[in-house]
């Protein structure tokens, strides 16, 4: 614990009277000195947390009095000798974590019988376990995470059943392997004394065993993120010491069980990401420790519980958002003064914002998104001074926007699609073009210039008009209006007798345009305000007049080429059905005529001002003063478009009514908004499947798509299905990662994209990373570092991202990643930029 650096001095291996050597958390760098095996008295071998690369040296192995052996945090590589388990008889702690070793765990190991501690997590192992821990009694932590433990067959956790013989077993750690087939029945069998059993991130099927309620001692259970289904075994309810619940993104269905109540310390408890059902138990009110609460993409249908908005524990998060929630938000919600997020966007809720939230001081992300929500933004939340996101949009709210929100620190404040009026505030977030989203309110005026609302108008009464004239001309008013009313009546009387048919009035739910607005929007349909093209048809940026001027992509479809029209109606059918904050928004369509009497069909869509993922990717950019810039997207802005088009393909393939798949999912179809964030747009060839309810099944219709991101299964006669849509995403993030296009002359005589990244991992990555993701010389030379440092974020998310790229665009269907587990990953590896430390997503 100092700041040494340089080499381990040979000259230590002379010392060998030594009992004891620890050189840990400093920055010692290069091997580990052979000269150390010359100390045959050792017992304590302490060189973790340092920089140390290379192999364990073969002499190591003669330090046979060892009982603690610790090289954790460093780079070390290779694999461990088959007879390792005899080599320290004495051995009771081994730290092997965070390396690069590899290959198998040797049988061996089980003959390490005083073994108390055995860590080999943040390393390469890899294979099935077939070790008999049974006989490794006084074990008490185990922790097998961050490897690619696994065989794939069903049998893959049959080891857990070994476990039965250590009764002071407490902490078992087995999270983000690659375990598959189902959790045994023996699981119950494990210690009384196992308070930590993690075992998220990987691949295991089936139910979770009721006899997970025999670990009466567990105060965490963390099985989040595999495959688990069934419903949420009852009995769970007997630990009742669980402190830590996480059994999220799963396809678990059925209800939460009321059991839950039953853990009175519970503290954290994730359900979302499943298919739970039912209504939200008002027996969760019985945890009153409870800081945290997710139980967001769900199914779950009725009202929020007001017993469930009393537990004043509440801190961290309440996360009750995309389900079918329905009523209002009740005023207990004011109890939650120490509420840090609060998210109930993508529901059915409806009513007024209860002024009571105003209580809840700490919040500092409120999102209410996405529901029915009415009436005005109480004036009580000029109180919430600490919020940073708010997010009201896609609501039915109305009247003027409070101007003390101009005083809060706000990262960013979202009003769209609601019917504000008045004048827009100028100061804080609303002078932050970036920062402020208010599209969709037409009756809004004023603001920064960049925002491009329309001038106040401001109207003063000079002279004040006399109460007797006022009469007058009200008298005179009511009897000429009595007069046109009767004329009118009479005419439409008429009218309809001697009208053939009648049209019903309808009331516009979209703008309805003809071609000659489009034709003047677009000045012609310019080349000008051309900005794309595609297979049907070619996309112009137009100024639609409504109620104010709104900027609008408008995309013509050119009606020679076979299957626009077919490519037409798939788009129109696709877009009324679905909404989401990650997919383009259509406007409205057009099928009329042109000035010439041909056939005319055109969409129009939000426009999106930071144009295609493609220009960004691989064009320079066009600054205001008219001069290129090259201009590229830094690590961080990547990753979050991944995650925006993983959260829209998720959306599309699990949450509609109807799963949907893209069909042609590339760079030119992900457009940026003025945030930069992303949304897929072209969904000529989408394709609705009332029959697909899993993964599974598909449907065969014929299959278009673009050439080097379409599926090797579809070229074989495949029927398509939502792996098409992954494995195209496996491409798209490799190509943002690589900068190249699966297209490209070096992909040629059997070479792809998906090889050339594959065969990078995990040493090489930095070699085909965008060279543009290093801004200047400086962070190439930092880059160097970096890869001597494997500890380093920028490296470690890069081999994330890379990896998931390729666990999406392998050959095998079933191979490739589930949305949920592409989002959940891609989640970590945000965390990790920025902050240093992997963190599970909230």
């Amino acid at each position: 614990m100092n700041n040494l650096t340089g080499g381990i001095s040979p000259f230590i291996g002379n010392l060998t009277s030594l009992k004891s050597f620890s050189a840990a958390t400093n920055s010692f760098g290069g091997s580990i000195p052979d000269t150390l095996g010359q100390l045959k008295k050792l017992t304590l071998l302490g060189l973790g947390d340092n920089q140390l690369s290379g192999m364990i040296p073969p002499s190591i192995y003669n330090l046979s009095f060892l009982n603690a052996f610790s090289v954790s945090f460093n780079q070390l590589h290779g694999s461990l000798p088959p007879s390792f388990g005899v080599m320290f008889p004495d051995l009771q702690f081994l730290q092997l974590n965070h390396n690069q070793f590899t290959g198998t765990l040797p049988l061996s190991i089980s003959k390490y019988s005083k073994m108390e501690q055995f860590d080999v997590q943040h390393n390469n192992f890899n294979g099935k376990i077939t070790i008999n821990f049974g006989r490794l009694q006084n074990l008490k932590r185990v922790i097998l995470s961050h490897n690619n433990f696994g065989s794939g067959e069903p049998d893959d956790l049959a080891f857990i059943g070994s476990f039965a013989n250590c009764s002071n077993l407490e902490v078992l750690a087995m999270e983000f392997d690659q375990f598959r087939g189902p959790l045994p029945e023996s699981v119950g069998n494990l210690s009384k004394n196992l308070f930590f059993f993690t075992l998220g991130g990987n691949q295991i099927c089936g139910t979770i065993p009721s006899t997970i309620g025999n670990l009466v001692n567990l105060e965490m259970l963390d099985m989040e993120d595999n495959q688990f289904t069934g419903t949420i075994p009852t009995n769970i309810g007997n630990l009742p010491k669980m402190q830590l619940l996480i059994v999220q993104m799963n396809h678990l269905s059925g209800k939460i069980p009321d059991s839950i109540g039953n853990l009175s310390l519970l503290i954290e408890l994730y359900l979302g990401s499943n298919r739970l059902e039912g209504t939200i138990p008002s027996r969760l009110a019985n945890c009153k420790k409870l800081l945290l609460l997710d139980l967001r993409q769900n199914n779950l249908s009725g009202n929020i519980p007001k017993e469930l908005l009393n537990v004043s524990s509440l801190s961290i998060s309440l996360n009750l958002a995309w389900n079918c929630l329905s009523g209002s938000l009740p005023t207990e919600v004011g109890n939650l003064k120490n509420l840090m997020e609060l998210d109930i966007s993508e529901n059915r809720l409806s009513g007024e914002i209860p002024s009571s939230l105003s209580s809840c001081t700490s919040l500092e992300n409120l999102y209410m998104q996405e529901n029915s929500f009415q009436g005005s933004i109480p004036l009580s939340f000029e109180s919430l001074r600490g919020i940073q996101n708010f997010d009201l949009s896609h609501n039915n709210l109305s009247g003027k926007i409070p101007t003390f929100l101009e005083k809060f620190s706000l990262m960013i404040l979202n009003l769209s699609f609601n019917d504000f009026e008045g004048k827009l505030p100028m100061e804080g977030v609303f002078a932050n073009a970036s920062a402020i989203s208010i599209v969709g309110n037409h009756r809004l005026c004023g603001g920064i210039s960049e925002l491009q609302l329309p001038s106040c108008i401001t109207k003063k009464s000079k002279h004040k008009m006399p109460l007797s004239r006022i009469l007058a001309i009200t008298a005179a008013s009511v009897l000429v209006g009595a007069a046109l009313l009767s004329f009118f009546t009479i005419y439409l009387f008429k009218k309809q007798r001697t009208a053939q048919s009648t049209v019903p009035v309808l009331k516009e739910s979209f703008l309805k345009v003809s071609y000659e607005k489009l034709l003047k929007a677009t000045d012609g349909f310019s080349s000008a305000n051309l900005i794309g093209f595609g297979s049907f048809g070619s996309v112009y940026r137009g100024i639609l007049v409504q109620d104010q001027e709104f900027v609008a992509a408008i995309k013509v479809l050119n009606l020679q080429n076979r299957g626009a029209i077919k490519s037409f109606m798939a788009e129109c059918e696709t877009l009324r059905n679905i909404r989401h904050r990650n997919l383009v928004r259509i406007i409205t369509s057009c099928s009329s005529v042109d000035f010439q009497g041909n056939e005319f069909k055109a969409l129009v869509y939000e426009f999106m001002p930071n144009g295609s993922l493609e220009r960004w990717l691989h064009a320079s950019l066009e600054t205001n003063d008219g001069q290129n810039e090259q201009q590229r997207l830094n690590l961080l802005q990547r990753i979050n478009i991944a995650i925006d088009v993983a959260c829209a393909l998720d959306y599309l393939h699990h949450q509609c009514q109807m799963p949907i798949i893209h069909c042609d999912l590339k760079p030119g179809n992900i457009l940026l908004d003025h945030e930069m964030v992303a949304h897929i747009g072209d969904f000529g060839l989408a394709r609705f499947f009332p029959e697909l309810t899993n993964p599974n099944q598909s449907s065969s219709i014929g299959v278009r798509g673009t050439i080097g991101y379409v599926a090797p299964e579809y070229g074989l006669g495949s029927e398509i299905s939502t792996y098409g849509d992954v494995y195209s995403y496996g491409i798209l993030l490799l190509e943002m990662i690589t900068g190249k296009r699966p297209t490209e002359n070096m992909f040629e005589e059997g070479h792809n994209l998906h090889d050339f990244a594959r065969m990078a991992l995990p040493d090489r990555v930095m070699e085909i990373a965008d060279p543009e993701l290093l801004d200047n010389e400086e962070e190439e030379a930092r880059a160097t570092t970096i890869q001597v440092n494997n500890g380093h974020k920028i490296v470690e998310c890069l081999i994330s991202m890379v990896n998931i790229g390729v666990a999406c665009s392998t050959e095998s269907p079933q191979g490739r990643m589930s949305t949920s587990n592409i989002l959940h990953e891609l989640h970590l590896v945000k965390n990790k930029l920025l902050k240093d430390e992997l963190q599970t997503s909230c």
